[in-house]
């Protein structure tokens, strides 16, 4: 797929951390089985705020806190665990 545009690799490339950090955000809401619109009621805040949290990770218009993201991974059952490799 990348090997035709070098460029392109190196833009995903570029993306890698927040790519997975999205997929782990999604990951947990669909092991907890939920919608965003329930996300949003167990951290007191709108499924729109929820939309742009999961967004805000690839787009990079804006970065969530961390008791943002502890707070959407508390909603889904998770916990928040940051390590550097």
């Amino acid at each position: 797929m990348f090997a035709a545009d070098p460029a392109l690799k190196a833009a995903y490339d570029a993306l890698e951390d927040e790519y997975a950090a999205l997929d782990a955000l999604l990951r947990a809401r669909k092991e907890a089985g939920l919608t965003q619109a329930q996300v949003a009621e167990r951290m007191g805040t709108t499924a729109s705020a929820v939309a742009r949290l999961e967004g805000s990770l690839v787009s990079e218009k804006h970065s969530p806190t961390l008791a943002t993201l502890r707070k959407y991974a508390t909603a889904c059952g998770k916990t928040l665990r940051i390590s550097f490799v």
